[in-house]
């Protein structure tokens, strides 16, 4: 059985988020989606999703393509590789050839870990979202 896994925050979740998911579990037979905690996406992005995680969860625990629902509450992928021994680990082609991700590429290549990676959605994201929303917000106020 290949076990996949991937992480992001969810918020505001799109067609993008969507694509991801459906592929991931496309190259695996049990995929394993880590949410990403409010506090280190605000650590790490400097603002707080939209949605709280426990909705974030419930919305990534209802998708078809998704077998299991866990919280990432930091950036450590092989840590997470330890807790959940997955097979392949998913991530956004923006990464590709990023020296944190290749490098990650060689610490996970002797324990039979393959990094895939697929393309990101650029016409869609949360951060695209957001923004809509703030433009909305500040014409009705």
């Amino acid at each position: 059985m290949v076990i996949g896994y991937t992480s992001g925050v969810y918020d505001l979740f799109h067609i993008g988020h969507l694509n991801v998911l459906k592929h991931a579990k496309s190259e695996c037979d049990h995929l394993i989606v880590a949410v990403t905690t409010d506090e280190l996406s605000v650590s790490r992005k400097a603002k707080a999703p939209v949605v709280p995680l426990e909705e974030r969860m419930a919305i990534i625990r209802e998708l078809r393509c998704v077998d299991e629902v866990v919280v990432q509450a930091d950036m450590n992928k092989f840590g997470a590789w330890e807790r959940h021994r997955f097979h392949r680990m998913f991530v956004g082609d923006d990464w590709k050839g990023d020296p944190k991700w290749v490098e990650l590429e060689k610490r996970f290549a002797p324990h039979g870990v393959e990094i895939v990676y697929f393309p990101y959605t650029t016409h869609t994201s949360s951060t695209k979202l957001r923004q809509a929303l703030d433009v909305l917000t500040a014409a009705v106020g």
